[in-house]
This record gives C-alpha cells, sequence and structure tokens, in this order.
C-alpha cells in the first residue's frame, strides 16, 4: 500500500549490519587460503556452504582471479573477483567507486546515475542507474539499494548493493529494468587506508534481460567485469594524479567502527557493474 501510495518503506529494504559483516568474512576467509596456498592459485578458491554449487576458476591473472558458480533454477552465474592494486590507496579507489557525481565522467556507458533517497538509520542509499548495453540491446537500467562501512578497528571497507523497486522510478520503455541485481565489494589496506596498496573482493550476479545463451552471457560477463575494475583503477589513478576533487566518504560520515551514517570505449561485448 505505501508503495502504490508512492511511499519507499525503508523495513526489509534497507541493508542491515549482518549484509555487511557476510561480507567481511567471505575476505578474511580468501585472506586465510591465500596465506595458507601461496603460490598455488589453483588451490586458492572461496568458500562454499552445504548445499552450494562450487566456484569454477574462469580467470588466473597475476592481480586477479576471477570464479563463477550456477545461481540454482537459473540459467545464470555469480561471479567473485579476489585481486589487488598497489599503486593507489584503499581511500582513493573506494571514494571513486562510491562518488555517482565523478562517475558520470570517468564512465562513458553511464546515461544516468542518481541518489533517490537515503535512510538515516543505516545510511542506505537508493540508486538510479542507466547504462549503455552492447549493441543491438537497449540500453539497461537499475535500481538499487547500498550500503558502505568503513571499519577502523578491522581495517575494512564494505560496500553492498541489491536491486529493490522505488515508486519514484518507475519502468521507462526506452530501458529494461534489471530487477535481480547484487553486488559486494570489501577492501582490504595492506596497510592503512592512505597507504598505497590494498586487496579487494567483488562478488557480483545480476540477471540483464538478454535472449542470449548462457555461455555467451557468461562470456560476456566475464570479460566485462576486469574492464570495469581497470576502468575504476584507472579513474583513481587519474583522479590522484590531477588532484581532481572527489567526495571522501570515510571523511563524511564520522566513522566509528563499522557504523556509518550516510548524508545524503566499451568493447562490443561486455557488460556493466555498479
Amino acid at each position: 500500500m505505501a508503495t502504490l501510495a508512492g511511499v519507499f518503506v525503508w523495513d526489509g529494504q534497507r541493508i542491515e549490519e549482518e549484509e555487511l559483516q557476510r561480507s567481511a568474512q567471505e575476505m578474511k576467509h580468501m585472506e586465510n587460503i591465500s596465506s595458507l596456498f601461496q603460490g598455488d592459485s589453483q588451490r586458492l578458491e572461496p568458500r562454499v556452504e552445504q548445499g552450494e554449487q562450487p566456484w569454477e576458476m574462469i580467470m588466473d591473472k597475476k592481480h586477479f582471479k576471477l570464479w563463477r558458480r550456477p545461481i540454482e533454477g537459473t540459467h545464470l552465474y555469480q561471479y567473485r573477483v579476489f585481486g589487488s592494486y598497489t599503486d593507489v590507496t584503499p581511500r582513493q579507489f573506494f571514494n571513486v567507486q562510491l562518488d555517482t557525481e565523478y562517475r558520470k565522467k570517468w564512465d562513458s556507458l553511464v546515461i544516468k546515475l542518481d541518489v533517490i533517497e537515503r535512510d538515516s538509520a543505516t545510511g542506505s542509499e537508493v540508486i538510479h542507474w542507466v547504462t549503455h548495453f552492447p549493441y543491438p540491446m537497449y540500453s539497461r537500467d537499475y535500481v538499487y539499494v547500498r550500503r558502505y562501512s568503513v571499519d577502523r578497528e578491522n581495517n575494512l571497507m564494505v560496500l553492498v548493493s541489491r536491486a529493490v523497486e522505488h515508486p519514484s522510478v518507475p519502468e521507462d520503455p526506452e530501458y529494461v529494468r534489471v530487477r535481480t541485481y547484487e553486488s559486494q565489494m570489501v577492501i582490504r589496506p595492506h596497510k592503512t587506508f592512505d597507504e598505497n596498496g590494498f586487496d579487494y573482493l567483488l562478488t557480483y550476479s545480476d540477471n540483464p534481460q538478454t535472449v542470449f545463451p548462457r555461455y555467451c552471457l557468461s562470456w560476456m560477463v566475464s570479460s566485462g567485469m576486469p574492464d570495469f575494475l581497470e576502468k575504476l583503477h584507472t579513474a583513481a589513478l587519474k583522479a590522484k594524479k590531477l588532484e581532481l576533487e572527489v567526495r571522501d566518504y570515510l571523511s563524511a560520515k564520522g566513522l566509528e567502527g563499522s557504523e556509518a551514517k550516510a548524508e545524503g570505449s566499451r568493447s562490443p561485448a561486455q557488460l556493466e557493474y555498479a
């Protein structure tokens, strides 16, 4: 009834602390096995809970590794990337990922990217994102809630996003609405938030509503994910080199542990990420 009345109800929609903690635990697992199996990338594998599908490594590069696994009952995959950068600070990388205004400048695929509403209780934000898709497909639009957390005590940064419905953003016939979307990014500084070097863990899945076969869609996603991360990395480097004004999300929040309050040339066959 609230949705019909044009009011967004945060109960049941906001990102809760438990979701942030689950993402942090996944990073701790990757760090533990990475330390245990140094030099043996084939034994490096994300955690699998009882009853879950196993992960399959599909890309093994020097600075990142990419896995996928089937999502039960669908033709889709969930993807996970574990990697590192040594030439930018965690703060720069985190800020560039969160700053919607700066992304409009460095990401040529963005058609629209706006914060629709903020939740004062948790700092969750509703985002409307419209992005070009490879020709000849229609552009896609996403409405999703996101929440970020910076845990100074445990030296960890977390960003969790997932699709929601919002009454102020009805479907537009010009775009294809993506209703299934989840993303979790965890960043672990090698030293501090302001010194170069960090590891990251990105887990991602969505249903872009395409008619392509599963293997074709998998190739598009697995190609697009490293491309997006490199564009994000390049944007962080550019902001650092040119001293561009990017909003500092760490300073804006008055952080205490993980409790944070918010304020207010594509390849012809790659998908984009928020």
